[in-house]
């Protein structure tokens, strides 16, 4: 009995056999970027310099100590005799003993986490704006320790208790708010983005959402102002200093 001639499709049907993982192959890595999950955003600290002998913190000693330490991306605020630093947490963390020895009298505080995070994860609408604006606000927690837990407890149980809060935080296009905690003292980072104000996006997290409002009204019995705050002023807003202006390098000229 004669052997069936082979025709030209079987080869090309085995070599497509062959080929077919291969292609699967580059097709799923050229998918993994879109299946991956979001990035989160870099891990960041705070740290407060205060001084008590009348001299302001220099900004220029402190963005120094930041270029020595290798930290990039520090942003600098000032209020009274505080001067804070925000940047990257790994960056930020190397800046107390450079300081000590700068301000050997001065208070050093390093917030080095936030206990609680939001960003826009918890959001319908996940996308994040190209540029941020971030402003600091700061507060202390009354001195009473039973309704410091609660404060945290509210915090803890936030997103699952009362999520009409990071509801409205979304519907205020705020891209992240990070909130620290130092013994009684408080540090609020809110990221918005570039070219708005927190006075125009503030007003939106309450629109509709009467359940921020009471949110509000139950921080307030928590919180008050920090020494040298006007009577009935709790969270007030540091100031950022603009960043110092670089040298240029000289350039040598060449002989004529």
């Amino acid at each position: 009995m004669e052997r069936p001639l082979r025709t030209s499709a079987q080869p090309s049907a085995n070599l497509c056999e062959k080929r077919r993982p291969r292609v699967l192959a580059v097709l799923l890595l050229w998918l993994l970027p879109l299946l991956a999950p979001a990035q989160s955003p870099g891990e960041t600290s705070v740290l407060v310099l205060t001084t008590f002998d009348h001299k302001l913190p220099s900004s220029s000693v402190v963005e120094a100590a930041c270029r020595q330490q290798g930290v990039a991306g520090c942003s600098l605020y000032r209020w009274q005799n505080h001067l804070y630093v925000y940047g990257p947490a790994a960056g930020v963390a190397k800046l107390p003993r450079a300081l000590h020895e700068a301000y050997p009298k001065a208070g050093i505080k390093l917030y080095a986490a936030p206990f609680y995070r939001f960003d826009r994860r918890r959001c319908t609408d996940q996308g994040t704006a190209g540029q941020w604006t971030n402003i600091l606000l700061t507060a202390q927690l009354v001195a009473d320790t039973v309704k410091q837990n609660e404060y945290m407890q509210y915090h803890a149980t936030q997103f699952e208790q009362w999520p009409e809060v990071s509801q409205g935080f979304c519907n205020a296009r705020f891209q992240q708010l990070l909130l620290f905690r130092q013994g009684r003292r408080l540090l609020l980072v809110i990221s918005i983005p570039k070219g708005t104000t927190l006075a125009e996006l503030n007003p939106l997290t309450t629109r509709n959402n009467p359940r921020v409002d009471e949110w509000n009204r139950r921080m307030s019995q928590y919180q008050e102002g920090l020494p040298g705050t006007r009577p009935g002023e709790v969270w007030v807003f540091p100031q950022p200093v603009p960043p110092l202006a670089q040298p240029k390098p000289v350039r040598k000229q060449r002989g004529l």
